[in-house]
């Protein structure tokens, strides 16, 4: 059972590039990493080249729909340009770590990664300080973390790493590179998600224009709470025992 469940749930790419950079963004603290990672899907104007969802006991069947189109819970895009692979999600990473690492890894290995992003928020005890939200690194790969010194971004000095990232971390054969940005908020967080993303820009060389950039993660933060809150209302009205459309 466990070993037909394993081949039901394999992952296949319509394409294949070779030796891409991939950036992946579960949600987190803010919404940091799934905001960072459609702004980037939309700017670029990537195309799909697969889907995923996690099929588990703990894990509720619900699709979001927006705009009259699916909402992928985990999709990954392509931009040949920049050869770049994007993973994004809105499928909470919450009990399913372990399973997300070996997904983002499994991607990986399938396309030969040139290196492994991961992108982050992380919450601050601090109050909110407007323009200085900050951004941080973390790799063990010593000629990375050079590279990000040279660059004049910081460190992450101290702290605990946890959930999905923690598991990559632990996990990951590839070279690979945390990049986190400090939120105050446990709702979608578009100033720490376009901080993020231009501490991305300037370590892979994007050249993204950041003029439209925080108005452009505002937008896409205001689609997103529209499919968590009907992802919140499809929950209740799970529990409650009772079906509906939600729109």
């Amino acid at each position: 059972m466990a070993k037909k469940e394993k081949e039901k749930k394999k992952l296949t790419l319509t394409k294949k590039p070779k030796n891409p950079t991939v950036i992946e963004g579960f949600p987190g603290i803010g919404l940091v990493g799934t905001i960072a990672t459609g702004f980037l899907i939309d700017h670029l104007k990537c195309e799909k080249i697969g889907s995923y969802f996690f099929e588990t006991v703990h894990t509720p069947s619900m699709v979001a729909i927006h705009e009259c189109k699916m909402v992928d819970p985990v999709g990954i895009y392509y931009n040949k340009k920049s050869n770049i692979v994007i993973i994004h999600a809105i499928t909470s990473a919450a009990g399913l770590e372990w399973q997300v690492a070996e997904l983002i890894i499994d991607v990986c290995k399938q396309l030969e990664a040139k290196e492994l992003v991961t992108l982050e928020g992380v919450g601050s005890t601090g109050e909110p300080s407007g323009k200085d939200t900050k951004a941080f690194y973390f790799t063990k790969d010593p000629a990375l973390s050079k590279k990000l010194d040279k660059l004049g971004h910081k460190c992450l000095n101290e702290g605990i790493i946890v959930g999905s990232t923690a598991a990559i971390l632990l996990k990951s054969p590839f070279k690979t590179t945390c990049l986190f940005a400090e939120t105050h908020t446990k709702m979608p967080d578009s100033k720490a998600a376009a901080q993020i993303i231009e501490l991305v820009d300037d370590y892979l060389g994007l050249k993204v224009d950041p003029k439209p950039l925080l108005k452009q993660a505002e937008e896409f933060e205001k689609k997103l709470k529209q499919i968590v809150q009907h992802g919140e209302k499809a929950q209740k009205l799970k529990k409650q025992k009772k079906f509906t459309y939600i729109g």
